[in-house]
């Protein structure tokens, strides 16, 4: 017999819902929420079943996923009418104890929180090519203000040769993942009605300057034309940190949120490169030549979408991710 609790508060409802949105890595969730009752508190915690095992051996990438994640629940909190009181990593003796969120002073909400709330329900990843549109310098400029506001870096790819550099390092890491069959079965694991639509997956990986995941093998029966590669390619940003711990990992999830959120709401969205940030040479490489010394934690195109999709990423339901002391919600 399963252990439950009374309903949560609706300010907790409300704070799970917002958090579940953030984006992760090929959908993995990897977090889950903790109601500390009567709207005292809310924690964020890692959910390490849920991590992607080879893909992301260190959890950086699942942690990161739970810093975007702690950033919605930030501005869920502004939503309710109060400045939220963030505590990282309050438990030292827990390392999946990622953040707690408290209620402070009643402060009335602003314009920049009404913005982002809207980027909060338009942001989707998007996956193959950009339309023609660029995305304009203004935008650019305050996508970087986004960034730097949560204590990141945002740095635009646009130098020709960096941009080269950048886009090999991208393809082999992602022609050594898909020659590993370990790597490629967890990959074709997260396609499916828990995980990554089928429909999210059908843009062909290679149709890009930067290389996509190769979800449905359509690399291998279909090549893309030297004519159209790299058409659609959009705005090559990398975001990075002085540091790489923890807390840097976490700042970079809520620095990545908060600059997809403002991009969003301008009907300017993201496309995830990250592949040679999970191999350590290739992440030494790009620190050293691209990112002058600094931790590249996110690597993303930017660019305007012509049409939205018909498809929706599925998201574990608040009695999924809710807890207290270890017990699921009662509905």
């Amino acid at each position: 017999m399963s252990v439950t609790y009374d309903k949560p508060g609706r300010a907790a409802l409300h704070l799970a819902r917002a958090a579940s949105l953030a984006p992760s890595p090929h959908n993995s969730q990897p977090w889950c929420f903790v109601d500390e009752g009567h709207d005292r508190g809310f924690e964020v915690h890692l959910d390490g079943g849920r991590r992607m095992v080879l893909t992301d051996p260190l959890g950086r990438e699942a942690v990161i996923a739970c810093g975007a994640a702690l950033f919605n629940v930030r501005l869920a909190v502004r939503q309710l009418g109060f400045r939220p009181v963030v505590d990282l990593l309050p438990d030292p003796g827990d390392s999946h104890h990622l953040a707690r969120v408290g209620y402070a002073a009643h402060v009335p909400s602003s314009p920049e929180v009404t913005l982002l709330a809207q980027g909060m329900l338009r942001r989707y990843t998007h996956r193959g090519r950009f339309g023609a549109e660029p995305v304009a310098d203004e935008i650019l400029g305050d996508l970087h203000e986004q960034v730097r506001a949560e204590g990141a870096t945002l740095q635009i790819v646009d130098d020709p040769e960096q941009l080269a550099l950048l886009a090999g390092l991208v393809r082999t890491a992602e022609e050594a993942h898909r020659a590993d069959i370990g790597h490629a079965t967890e990959l074709a694991h997260c396609v499916g009605p828990y995980g990554m639509p089928v429909e999210a997956c059908r843009h062909h990986p290679d149709a890009t300057l930067l290389a996509g995941r190769e979800y449905l093998f359509r690399a291998r029966r279909h090549r893309v034309s030297a004519r159209n590669h790299g058409k659609g390619t959009g705005t090559v940003v990398v975001l990075s940190t002085p540091q790489d711990r923890r807390p840097d990992w976490l700042r970079a999830g809520q620095a990545l949120q908060r600059m997809l959120l403002h991009a969003a709401a301008l009907d300017v969205m993201a496309a995830f490169h990250t592949q040679p940030l999970e191999l350590p040479a290739l992440r030494a490489r790009l620190r050293t030549d691209v990112t002058a010394g600094r931790h590249p934690q996110v690597i993303l195109r930017l660019g305007h979408v012509p049409q939205r999709p018909t498809w929706c990423m599925p998201r574990r339901p608040p009695v999924q991710v809710l807890v207290r002391d270890g017990a699921p919600a009662r509905w």
